[in-house]
């Protein structure tokens, strides 16, 4: 378990450091620990002063979960995640196809959800040092100083691993395009699931996109697209999610909504990952749409990869270069591939006329059947990541 350190204790924070990671969200969280496990003593910075609550990452995929296997995690994951091994596609008018993880050659067949602090806390890994901001990153006579709200660090090497707000301590304003979605949705978590075999539905209808995803506990989150985007009243956005529900016949689901959470989605992906000693991974470096649920997953992928080549690099006292500039290529694309994906995913959910609904409709029933359906799944299971 991470054990938090005093809010602003800035005089506890070491003069140097072998590795500074900037963030203690699920990915700099991953890193500190596979550092660990290899023998570095890592810092973990991180400006909030406790545990986010919150969170729209409830998915651990299959490349996730084999990777994650030699530390023990992913025995932790599974002794509290829900396994969801298919996914279907409704309408009104009934079924359209069915998503079938389980059919997939994988160790893992399935996509093991659970709330973000539970990830968090089956990562486990060294202490952070809470309330911790970092201002500014710049290289300093073949070390990096990281000037901090509690003083100064240098380090051997930084990685930013911050999420969105911190890609400006690793890129030039204007260096990473960032694509604004104009979707908005709203999303709540409620305990109505009472399956025995659980499953992730999304209903696609004319007035957009409805997804339901269950959670350990008897939870379900449901997330649906916000006609309304402007209109951020906590009342209005949680009567808006409760007549989408009604709607699709969730009676039941809509009665337990007390409260429901907007959000906009973007997209950005870094052309680099790395220059010099300086690292970005997760979503400072790239930023999906959660339609889809890779964005956490394509920075624990990050961070997993990482981790032995600074291993070397910290050992040998070299870095290994080709290893490294491999490393930032595949995760690169990987980023490119799923926010192609993300794109597509928001693309289809968007309220559609009636005759575009319907070829939306006959489109997916096409796509959902064999053998195009098993390739949907391969791709929704993170099967084109370049280190799946």
């Amino acid at each position: 378990m991470v054990e938090p350190v005093r809010p602003g204790a800035a005089a506890s924070l070491p003069d140097t450091a072998e590795v500074v990671i900037v963030g203690a969200g699920p990915v700099g969280l991953l890193l500190a620990a596979e550092l660990t496990r290899r023998g570095v003593d890592p810092l973990l910075l991180e400006r909030r002063s406790s545990v986010g609550g919150g969170t729209r990452a409830i998915g651990v995929h299959a490349p996730v979960l084999a990777a994650l296997e030699p530390s023990g995690i992913t025995d932790r994951l599974l002794a509290t995640a829900t396994r969801v091994s298919r996914g279907e596609a409704r309408s009104r008018a009934g079924l359209l196809g069915t998503v079938r993880f389980d059919r997939l050659d994988r160790r893992f067949p399935f996509v093991a959800t659970l709330a973000q602090a539970d990830t968090e806390a089956a990562i486990g890994g060294p202490g952070v040092h809470r309330g911790t901001g970092v201002q500014r990153v710049e290289p300093e006579g073949g070390r990096m100083r990281v000037r901090t709200t509690g003083g100064d660090v240098r380090a051997r090497i930084v990685v930013v691993a911050g999420g969105a707000a911190g890609r400006e301590l690793a890129y030039r304003k204007g260096a990473v395009r960032v694509r604004a979605y104009a979707d908005r949705y709203l999303m709540t978590d409620v305990a109505v699931d009472t399956a025995k075999h659980p499953v992730a539905i999304v209903h696609l209808d004319r007035p957009g996109v409805l997804e339901s995803f269950p959670l350990p506990g008897g939870r379900r989150r449901f997330v649906a697209w916000d006609p309304v985007p402007d209109d951020h009243d906590p009342a209005h956005q949680r009567e808006r999610l409760q007549a989408a529900l009604v709607a699709h016949g969730l009676d039941a689901a809509a009665a337990q909504v007390t409260a429901a959470t907007g959000f906009r989605v973007r997209r950005a992906v870094a052309p680099r990952l790395r220059r010099d000693r300086l690292f970005v991974i997760g979503d400072a470096a790239h930023e999906v749409s959660p339609i889809g649920g890779q964005g956490m997953n394509l920075g624990l992928l990050d961070a997993v990869t990482l981790a032995p080549l600074l291993t070397q690099w910290l050992r040998q006292g070299e870095p290994p270069t080709d290893a490294l500039d491999h490393w930032e290529r595949r995760r690169v694309a990987s980023a490119r591939t799923s926010a192609t994906i993300a794109t597509l995913n928001t693309a289809l959910g968007r309220p559609l006329a009636p005759t575009a609904d319907a070829a939306r409709q006959r489109l997916l029933r096409i796509l959902l059947a064999p053998p195009t359906g098993r390739l949907l799944a391969h791709a929704y299971a993170m099967g084109f990541d370049r280190d799946a």
